[in-house]
C-alpha cells in the first residue's frame, strides 16, 4: 500500500472533494471496487477530501453520479503535471538535464576526504600521504584501489596504528588510529641503570634491584646514574644485574611573561563586513571587491562544501570572509595589575606543562619592575618519578 502511495507522488495524482449525502457510501464502494483512496479528511458531514490516481477519476465520476454526489479536482500533484505545466520552457528543461546529467557525472569522482582520529598528526600531512599512494580529490572512484593505498601507508608510517578508508557517494572517509610513541624499553635479560631524564634535587630512593648511587638530598643532573645496574658482595666480584626501582626527585618548571605598562590594544567596533567567493574545483570567483572599507579590522575565514546529500559532495565550495573592524587603543597598567597580569599568562602556559596539578609542592613568584615594564617569574616546584632504564654498553 504504502509503495503504491509512494510510486502515485511519481507519476502524478489528484486531491478531490467529494460533496453529497452518501460521502460514506461512496468511499465504501470505492473500496469494494479497488479504487485507490488516501489522505481522507472530512471537513463537514457531507463535504470529504482525498488523494486519488488519474486513472481511476472517470470510474469516481460514475460512482458519484450513481449516488447523487459531486466530484471536483483541488489540486493536481506529481511529476507529469510539473512537466505539463513547464513544457513550453524548453531552456529550463534543457537546464535541467544538464543539470541532473552533471550530477550523475560527478558522483563518479571523490571531491571530498574526510579524516577522521587524528590527534596529533596534522590533517594536511596525511592527505599528502594519501595523495601520494593514490587518493586525492577529483580521482575517478574506479582508479582507487582502497587496500593499495592502506598497504602503502602502513609500511611508510611507523606513527599509525591503523587506518581504514570507505568510500561513499563522492566522500572518502579515512578513519585512523595514531600508535603510542612509547620509550625504548630494556629486555629484562639485559643489564640496565636508572638514569635521571631531568635535573632536581632527590626525595626518595626505592631501590628493588642494583646499587642505589643517589641519596635523599642530593642534587643531580639530567643522565646522572641513580640506581646502578650491578651487585657487589663482602664475598663476591661485582654482579652485573637489570636495575629496577623508583626515584622520586623534586624538579622545577618556570615561565617568565613581560608586560609593558603602556601598550597599545584592539577594541572592536562591532561593525562587520562579510565576503564572499565561490571555488569551482581549483577555480575562485570572488563576489567582493579586494579592498576592505575598514582600515583596521582582523579577519575569519570559513568554507561550506556543497553537498546534496549527506556524503554526495559537489567540487563546489563557498568560501566566507569576515572582517571585523577594531581601533587601537591606548592603555595603562598599574605595577600591580602588569603583575597580576604576568603571573595569570605564566601560570597558564605552566599548568599545561604539569599532569597532574596535586604533585605541585610550592608555587614561588619573583618580579622584575623597570620604567616601562614589569617581568613576572612564575615558578613551580614539583614531585616527579625522574628514573628511566638505560642499556649498560661494555
Amino acid at each position: 500500500m504504502y509503495i503504491k502511495i509512494l510510486l502515485n507522488y511519481i507519476l502524478g495524482y489528484i486531491n478531490i472533494e467529494i460533496e453529497g449525502f452518501f460521502v460514506e457510501r461512496i468511499i465504501n464502494l470505492c473500496i469494494s471496487k479497488k479504487i485507490l483512496l488516501w489522505n481522507i479528511k472530512r471537513n463537514k458531514s457531507t463535504i470529504i477530501y482525498c488523494n486519488m490516481e488519474i486513472k481511476d477519476f472517470k470510474r469516481l465520476i460514475r460512482i458519484a453520479k450513481e449516488n447523487k454526489c459531486r466530484v471536483k479536482i483541488v489540486r493536481k500533484k506529481g511529476l507529469p503535471f510539473i512537466f505539463h505545466k513547464y513544457k513550453k520552457r524548453k531552456i529550463f528543461f534543457a537546464f535541467l538535464i544538464l543539470l541532473i546529467l552533471g550530477i550523475i557525472v560527478l558522483s563518479n569522482f571523490i571531491w571530498n576526504i574526510d579524516i577522521i582520529g587524528n590527534s596529533s598528526i596534522p590533517t594536511e600531512e596525511i592527505l599528502d600521504s594519501l595523495e601520494k599512494d593514490g587518493l586525492k580529490k577529483g580521482m575517478l572512484k574506479t582508479n582507487i584501489n582502497t587496500k593499495d593505498v592502506v598497504n602503502k601507508i602502513r609500511l611508510e608510517r611507523d606513527d599509525l596504528a591503523w587506518i581504514g578508508i570507505e568510500i561513499k557517494g563522492t566522500n572518502a572517509i579515512v578513519k585512523l588510529v595514531e600508535a603510542d610513541k612509547k620509550p625504548d624499553i630494556v629486555d629484562e635479560n639485559e643489564y640496565c641503570n636508572i638514569v635521571a631524564t631531568k635535573p632536581g634535587v632527590i626525595v626518595k630512593v626505592d631501590a628493588i634491584n642494583g646499587t642505589p648511587l643517589v641519596k635523599e638530598g642530593d642534587v643531580i643532573k639530567e643522565g646522572t646514574i641513580l640506581i646502578g645496574g650491578w651487585l657487589e658482595g663482602k664475598y663476591t666480584e661485582t654482579r652485573y644485574v637489570h636495575a629496577n626501582g623508583q626515584v622520586q626527585a623534586k624538579v622545577w618548571y618556570s615561565q617568565k611573561e613581560k608586560i609593558e605598562l603602556k601598550q597599545t590594544i584592539k577594541e572592536f567596533t562591532g561593525r562587520v563586513e562579510n565576503k564572499y567567493s565561490l571555488r569551482l574545483n581549483n577555480f575562485l570567483i570572488n563576489f567582493y571587491k579586494t579592498l576592505s572599507k575598514f582600515q583596521k579590522y582582523d579577519t575569519i575565514e570559513t568554507a561550506k562544501k556543497i553537498r546534496i546529500f549527506s556524503d554526495l559532495y559537489l567540487p563546489i565550495e563557498v568560501q566566507k570572509k569576515t572582517n571585523n573592524e577594531y581601533i587601537e587603543k591606548q592603555v595603562e597598567y598599574s605595577v600591580n595589575e602588569a603583575k597580576t597580569i604576568g603571573e595569570k599568562n605564566a601560570k597558564e602556559v605552566l599548568d599545561k606543562q604539569i599532569d597532574k596539578k596535586e604533585s605541585i609542592v610550592n608555587i614561588y613568584v619573583n618580579y622584575n619592575k623597570t620604567d616601562s615594564y614589569v617581568e613576572t617569574e612564575v615558578i613551580y616546584e614539583v614531585l616527579e618519578k625522574i628514573g628511566t632504564e638505560e642499556k649498560i654498553v661494555f
